[in-house]
């Protein structure tokens, strides 16, 4: 499958990295992060707790967290893999689906980050867990067979296994390099992500299409 040349048909995809975009600018303008993070941050260890400050609720906090990032360069990494995967899957999936996708790729990130640190305070922000299903996604519908096994369904699931490692690795590298120190790559949450868009692409893909 050939990935679409245009961007008429990714809306959708557009108008989340504009929106993801204009809330980090908010933040950033009004000098507010470190209060923006401390009240809209997903972090695991908070679940059930009273807390001495107002925060976004628990159970949003999964999306409020895709909207903060650590600073210019969080943000343009993460928006470059969601235009460049969005663009792509939208117009095959349809508009529909790339917010399923998204919201549920949010919230397995969040998922998958309290499965392996329930007690973490440190907390989690930036939208790659949500851009990682996205990605997931991409990589069922466009993979390519590059490997040399019998099946051609082994080649495209080892194929999607190389990308979710190689995006886990530029994610922390980005973190390293460029980002603060406080900064920490939560790994969970991006397998976590990566997860229901790989599973979702085709079942997403044969509702689309299941009357044509």
């Amino acid at each position: 499958m050939r990935t679409p040349d245009s961007w008429r048909g990714a809306r959708v995809t557009v108008v989340i990295a504009a929106v993801t975009a204009a809330a980090w600018l908010l933040v950033l303008g009004s000098g507010s992060q470190a209060e923006a993070v401390a009240r809209g941050a997903f972090v695991p260890g908070f679940l059930g707790l009273e807390l001495p400050f107002r925060r976004v609720p628990f159970a949003l906090t999964p999306l409020t967290a895709t909207l903060l990032h650590a600073d210019a360069i969080h943000l343009i990494f993460n928006l470059l893999f969601l235009l460049f995967c969005g663009r792509a899957i939208e117009p095959v999936l349809g508009r529909a689906s790339v917010i399923i996708l998204y919201l549920v790729g949010a919230y397995a990130a969040a998922a998958g980050q309290y499965l392996v640190a329930p007690e973490e305070l440190a907390p989690m922000i930036g939208a790659s867990g949500a851009i990682s299903a996205v990605i997931g996604a991409y990589a069922m519908l466009f993979g390519r067979n590059k490997v040399k096994v019998a099946s051609p369904e082994l080649a495209l699931w080892l194929h999607a296994l190389w990308l979710m490692a190689t995006w886990v690795v530029l994610q922390t590298v980005v973190g390293i390099v460029f980002s603060s120190a406080d900064l920490r790559i939560a790994v969970a949450a991006h397998v976590g992500g990566f997860v229901p868009g790989v599973l979702l692409a085709r079942p997403l893909l044969l509702f689309r299409y299941r009357k044509a």
